[in-house]
């Protein structure tokens, strides 16, 4: 069994040296990182054709349910178009999958690796940082054609764009931080994965994919603090209709993310001496 150096809870808080120790550990992250982003594709004819293929064919599904048939809108500006919709329908997709795989892929992260918490002196929270990483991966591929179609067939690119890379890094942090709870929970906790999925199907429905977050009801009014709900609405405002982020909710969203990214990390750190005993 490892026995770990115990350290404060004011030591892991400390932003630096999470930054410095994930820079440290950054060739094995990144062999880590591309491993996952394999196996998912491991024996099949298009290998990584399908981290283009995948996110094209949800989206054809959705679109023709939500802009065919219900004939969707957000109802943002007056000129709003089936394209914007499908657009903006498609962005809020790519968005919420990054967080939806921090939640049902973190609480296996550390479970499924148990030789490296074990056998070998390992530094495990870099499991569910690779396994965000493949997430981000994929997620940046959907961007990309998110953009290529706001440039072929919406409304095209604008200064106002480039505060998506600032959103998606904010959700980065959030995403990173409740992967390394979930995976610390995991271990302990074998049913988090059945109720992570049920919560990522929850979120899809009151994170604004498919509406205008100022389409909530007063009576739900607490839902527009989610910072994922902040994150697609200020992403598809900046990206399609060229508005540019209110500086509360990029404060706000901030905040809570980075917030969210350090304390993980740290409950993650605190609770791994005991990972070997139970895994």
């Amino acid at each position: 069994m490892l026995l770990y150096q115990k350290e404060s809870w004011w030591s892991l808080l400390s932003p630096l040296k999470l930054v410095r120790k994930l820079y440290r550990q950054r060739n094995l992250l990144r062999q880590f990182t591309w491993r996952n982003i394999e196996i998912q594709h491991k024996g099949s004819t298009l290998g990584l054709f399908w981290s283009v293929l995948s996110p094209l064919l949800l989206f054809a599904v959705y679109a023709f349910v939500f802009v065919v048939i219900f004939k969707g809108r957000f109802g943002v500006v007056p000129t709003e178009t089936r394209v914007d919709y499908a657009i903006g329908l498609f962005l809020g997709l790519a968005l919420l999958q990054l967080f939806q795989e921090a939640l049902t892929v973190s609480p296996l992260s550390v479970v499924q690796n148990p030789n490296y918490v074990k056998k070998v002196v390992f530094p495990v929270e870099i499991l569910p940082v690779a396994a965000f990483g493949a997430a981000l991966f994929r997620c940046l591929v959907s961007l990309g054609l998110v953009m290529a179609a706001c440039v072929f067939w919406g409304p095209g690119l604008s200064s106002s764009a480039w505060w998506l890379p600032l959103i998606v890094v904010m959700l980065g942090f959030l995403s990173l931080g409740i992967g390394w709870i979930l995976a610390a929970v995991g271990v302990f906790v074998r049913d988090m994965v059945p109720l992570m999925q049920f919560f990522s199907i929850l979120l899809m429905f009151v994170s604004a994919v498919f509406y205008s977050g100022s389409q909530i009801p007063h009576a739900f009014a607490f839902l527009r603090l989610s910072p994922l709900l902040i994150v697609i609405e200020t992403g598809r405002a900046a990206l399609l209709w060229h508005i540019q982020p209110a500086a509360g909710s990029l404060v706000y969203l901030g905040i809570v993310s980075v917030a969210t990214c350090i304390c993980g990390h740290a409950f993650f750190c605190a609770v791994k001496p005991a990972f070997a005993d139970v895994v």
